[in-house]
């Protein structure tokens, strides 16, 4: 009578399959934790938000005024018609500024004069909302106005009236993002920061309690 032998079973790659459906297992969990949410943020919900409430006297916490979207703009002119790689020299500085893609605006019509054709593009702009506004806010205050040459303070006089406020600044060297001897020339933009407020004097109050450096008042008077 013959018996037949059993072949024993092989165990390899047990382990190692055992090891990639423990890692399966743990990278949903991984991939599921929220970010912290960033640091001014988190100083407007706790200090800055209920002192507005506070002082102006507020019936509802909706009305508490607050950052709605910071506007990035530069101009290219007539330097995008002599020089063809003026486009992509302001896209990587705007990108290392925002950390976002910029969106190129273009010329609505023709002039002869200024050798500028209609669909020709002449900027920049970039729109940063949530979390990459309050992280640029955060870095535009504490880093990059305090670069600035002679910097005394910022006036108190370029609010739109309705709360929004527009920064010019002369050089993109001052935000520490760009490197000095990495850009081919000097180009200036414009930060256009929007609130919620209904008023100046609202909109000013909440860009002082988050960190803008204005000038002083004696030297510089804020419009009623």
């Amino acid at each position: 009578m013959t018996t037949e032998k059993k072949k024993p079973t092989s165990k390899k790659g047990t382990g190692k399959t055992q090891r990639q459906s423990k890692k399966t297992e743990e990278a949903p969990q991984a991939a599921a934790e929220p970010l912290a949410p960033p640091r001014l943020l988190v100083t407007y919900r706790d200090e800055i938000a209920p002192q507005l409430f506070k002082e102006f006297e507020y019936t509802s916490s909706m009305q508490n005024p607050r950052l709605e979207k910071i506007v990035l703009n530069t101009g290219i002119g007539a330097e995008a018609i002599t020089n063809r790689n003026a486009i992509e020299a302001a896209t990587k500085d705007l990108v290392a500024i925002t950390g976002q893609h910029p969106v190129t605006t273009k010329a609505r019509k023709s002039i002869a004069g200024f050798k500028i054709r209609d669909g020709m593009p002449m900027g920049l702009k970039v729109t940063l909302r949530g979390r990459r506004m309050y992280e640029f806010f955060d870095r535009f205050v504490s880093s990059s106005l305090p670069r600035i040459r002679d910097f005394r303070g910022l006036s108190r006089n370029a609010f739109d009236g309705r709360g929004n406020y527009a920064v010019g600044i002369s050089e993109q060297v001052i935000f520490p993002e760009i490197d000095y001897n990495s850009i081919d020339r000097m180009r200036g933009l414009q930060v256009i920061i929007t609130t919620t407020a209904v008023s100046d004097r609202e909109g000013f109050r909440l860009l002082e309690l988050m960190g803008m450096p204005f000038a002083h008042a004696d030297s510089d008077t804020l419009a009623a």
